[in-house]
Protein backbone atom coordinates (compact mmCIF):
# COMPACT_ATOMS: atom_id res chain seq x y z
CA UNK A 1 0.00 0.00 0.00
CA UNK A 2 3.06 2.15 0.64
CA UNK A 3 4.07 2.08 -2.83
CA UNK A 4 0.37 2.76 -3.75
CA UNK A 5 -0.23 5.70 -2.21
CA UNK A 6 3.51 7.06 -3.07
CA UNK A 7 2.79 6.79 -6.92
CA UNK A 8 -1.10 7.68 -6.69
CA UNK A 9 0.60 11.03 -4.31
CA UNK A 10 2.76 11.57 -7.30
CA UNK A 11 0.49 11.25 -9.75
CA UNK A 12 -1.67 13.64 -8.85
CA UNK A 13 0.63 16.21 -7.98
CA UNK A 14 0.78 15.57 -11.71
CA UNK A 15 -2.76 16.65 -12.52
CA UNK A 16 -2.91 19.04 -10.03
CA UNK A 17 0.43 21.06 -11.48
CA UNK A 18 -1.52 21.01 -15.23
CA UNK A 19 -4.96 22.05 -13.41
CA UNK A 20 -3.38 24.80 -11.62
CA UNK A 21 -1.45 26.26 -14.97
CA UNK A 22 -4.21 26.26 -16.66
CA UNK A 23 -6.01 27.58 -14.11
CA UNK A 24 -3.50 30.66 -14.47
CA UNK A 25 -3.79 31.01 -18.16
CA UNK A 26 -7.94 30.98 -18.29
CA UNK A 27 -8.92 31.31 -14.79
CA UNK A 28 -12.17 29.36 -13.32
CA UNK A 29 -13.76 29.72 -16.60
CA UNK A 30 -15.08 26.20 -15.61
CA UNK A 31 -17.97 27.10 -13.20
CA UNK A 32 -19.65 28.18 -16.37
CA UNK A 33 -20.48 24.44 -17.29
CA UNK A 34 -23.57 22.66 -16.12
CA UNK A 35 -22.89 19.00 -14.28
CA UNK A 36 -24.25 17.44 -17.75
CA UNK A 37 -21.39 19.53 -20.04
CA UNK A 38 -19.03 18.39 -17.68
CA UNK A 39 -20.01 14.65 -18.09
CA UNK A 40 -19.34 15.25 -21.63
CA UNK A 41 -16.01 16.62 -21.81
CA UNK A 42 -14.87 13.55 -19.59
CA UNK A 43 -16.84 11.61 -22.16
CA UNK A 44 -15.00 13.22 -25.41
CA UNK A 45 -11.88 12.00 -23.45
CA UNK A 46 -12.14 8.86 -22.69
CA UNK A 47 -14.03 8.06 -26.41
CA UNK A 48 -11.03 9.33 -27.45
CA UNK A 49 -8.90 6.90 -25.80
CA UNK A 50 -10.70 4.48 -26.44
CA UNK A 51 -10.72 5.01 -30.07
CA UNK A 52 -6.82 5.19 -29.94
CA UNK A 53 -6.74 2.04 -27.95
CA UNK A 54 -9.16 0.66 -30.77
CA UNK A 55 -7.47 2.01 -33.73
CA UNK A 56 -3.59 1.66 -32.28
CA UNK A 57 -3.19 5.11 -33.36
CA UNK A 58 -3.85 8.68 -33.74
CA UNK A 59 -3.74 12.31 -35.93
CA UNK A 60 -3.92 14.61 -33.03
CA UNK A 61 -0.96 15.43 -30.84
CA UNK A 62 -2.54 15.34 -26.77
CA UNK A 63 -1.74 11.45 -25.67
CA UNK A 64 -3.42 8.98 -24.08
CA UNK A 65 -1.46 10.38 -20.85
CA UNK A 66 -2.62 13.61 -21.48
CA UNK A 67 -6.49 12.48 -21.72
CA UNK A 68 -6.37 10.68 -18.70
CA UNK A 69 -4.99 13.47 -16.63
CA UNK A 70 -7.94 15.58 -18.01
CA UNK A 71 -10.40 12.83 -17.19
CA UNK A 72 -9.13 13.22 -13.33
CA UNK A 73 -9.00 17.26 -13.76
CA UNK A 74 -12.57 17.61 -15.43
CA UNK A 75 -13.97 14.83 -12.76
CA UNK A 76 -12.72 17.37 -10.20
CA UNK A 77 -14.28 20.04 -11.75
CA UNK A 78 -18.04 18.02 -11.74
CA UNK A 79 -17.30 17.40 -7.90
CA UNK A 80 -16.63 21.25 -7.19
CA UNK A 81 -19.73 22.14 -9.36
CA UNK A 82 -21.75 19.40 -7.63
CA UNK A 83 -20.69 21.41 -4.24
CA UNK A 84 -21.53 24.87 -5.22
CA UNK A 85 -24.78 26.38 -6.55
CA UNK A 86 -25.22 29.62 -9.34
CA UNK A 87 -25.20 31.80 -6.31
CA UNK A 88 -21.04 31.67 -6.20
CA UNK A 89 -19.48 33.83 -8.63
CA UNK A 90 -17.93 32.51 -11.99
CA UNK A 91 -14.32 33.48 -11.27
CA UNK A 92 -13.13 32.28 -8.06
CA UNK A 93 -10.27 33.47 -6.59
CA UNK A 94 -7.20 30.82 -7.27
CA UNK A 95 -6.31 30.15 -3.62
CA UNK A 96 -10.07 28.63 -2.84
CA UNK A 97 -10.43 26.70 -5.86
CA UNK A 98 -7.46 25.49 -5.37
CA UNK A 99 -8.59 24.30 -1.84
CA UNK A 100 -11.27 22.83 -3.64
CA UNK A 101 -9.46 20.69 -5.65
CA UNK A 102 -7.78 19.56 -2.37
CA UNK A 103 -10.23 18.61 -0.57
CA UNK A 104 -11.97 16.83 -3.33
CA UNK A 105 -8.91 14.78 -4.55
CA UNK A 106 -8.60 14.19 -0.48
CA UNK A 107 -12.16 12.01 -0.23
CA UNK A 108 -10.94 10.43 -4.03
CA UNK A 109 -8.25 9.38 -1.92
CA UNK A 110 -9.65 7.73 1.15
CA UNK A 111 -11.93 6.50 -1.00
CA UNK A 112 -9.30 4.73 -3.09
CA UNK A 113 -7.57 3.25 0.23
CA UNK A 114 -11.01 1.72 1.63
CA UNK A 115 -11.44 0.08 -2.23
CA UNK A 116 -7.85 -1.22 -2.19
CA UNK A 117 -7.84 -2.55 1.29
CA UNK A 118 -11.12 -4.88 0.15
CA UNK A 119 -10.25 -5.24 -3.21
CA UNK A 120 -6.36 -6.02 -2.29
CA UNK A 121 -4.77 -4.07 -5.24
CA UNK A 122 -6.34 -5.88 -7.94
CA UNK A 123 -6.35 -2.81 -9.87
CA UNK A 124 -2.83 -3.74 -10.51
CA UNK A 125 -3.32 -6.83 -12.53
CA UNK A 126 -6.33 -5.04 -15.01
CA UNK A 127 -5.13 -3.57 -18.49
CA UNK A 128 -5.63 -0.25 -18.91
CA UNK A 129 -8.20 -0.39 -21.78
CA UNK A 130 -10.37 -1.73 -18.72
CA UNK A 131 -10.09 1.30 -17.34
CA UNK A 132 -10.88 3.25 -20.56
CA UNK A 133 -13.93 0.80 -20.33
CA UNK A 134 -14.76 1.55 -16.81
CA UNK A 135 -14.47 5.44 -17.01
CA UNK A 136 -17.09 5.23 -20.32
CA UNK A 137 -19.30 2.60 -18.17
CA UNK A 138 -19.44 5.52 -15.07
CA UNK A 139 -19.90 8.06 -17.76
CA UNK A 140 -23.20 6.39 -19.15
CA UNK A 141 -23.98 5.55 -16.06
CA UNK A 142 -23.93 9.65 -14.73
CA UNK A 143 -25.48 10.99 -17.99
CA UNK A 144 -28.70 8.74 -17.06
CA UNK A 145 -28.65 10.10 -13.43
CA UNK A 146 -28.68 13.31 -15.24
CA UNK A 147 -30.78 13.02 -17.62
CA UNK A 148 -33.29 11.71 -14.25
CA UNK A 149 -32.72 14.85 -12.67
CA UNK A 150 -30.16 13.36 -9.86
CA UNK A 151 -32.94 10.38 -8.62
CA UNK A 152 -31.79 6.93 -8.33
CA UNK A 153 -33.36 4.45 -6.56
CA UNK A 154 -30.22 2.25 -5.47
CA UNK A 155 -27.47 3.22 -7.37
CA UNK A 156 -24.59 5.16 -6.21
CA UNK A 157 -25.24 9.13 -7.52
CA UNK A 158 -23.50 11.35 -9.36
CA UNK A 159 -20.35 12.13 -6.94
CA UNK A 160 -19.81 8.27 -6.57
CA UNK A 161 -19.15 7.84 -10.37
CA UNK A 162 -16.99 11.10 -10.53
CA UNK A 163 -15.08 9.69 -7.84
CA UNK A 164 -14.57 6.41 -9.11
CA UNK A 165 -13.18 7.89 -12.86
CA UNK A 166 -11.07 9.49 -10.71
CA UNK A 167 -9.72 6.68 -9.62
CA UNK A 168 -9.30 4.71 -12.67
CA UNK A 169 -7.63 7.66 -14.28
CA UNK A 170 -5.14 7.95 -11.72
CA UNK A 171 -4.13 3.98 -11.72
CA UNK A 172 -4.43 4.42 -15.58
CA UNK A 173 -1.88 6.88 -15.48
CA UNK A 174 0.32 5.11 -12.79
CA UNK A 175 0.49 2.08 -14.88
CA UNK A 176 1.66 4.11 -17.68
CA UNK A 177 4.14 6.69 -16.02
CA UNK A 178 5.53 3.91 -13.60
CA UNK A 179 5.83 1.38 -16.51
CA UNK A 180 3.56 -1.12 -14.77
Amino acid sequence: MEKTLSQYNQTVSVCRELFEKKMRDYGTSWRILRPESVTDQIYIKAQRIQSIERKKTQKIGDDVRSEFIGIVNYSLIGLMQLAMDESIPVELESNFAMSLYDSNIEKVRELMIAKNHDYGEAWRSMRISSYTDLILMKIYRTKQIEDNRGITTVSEGIEANYMDMINYAIFALIKLDFNE
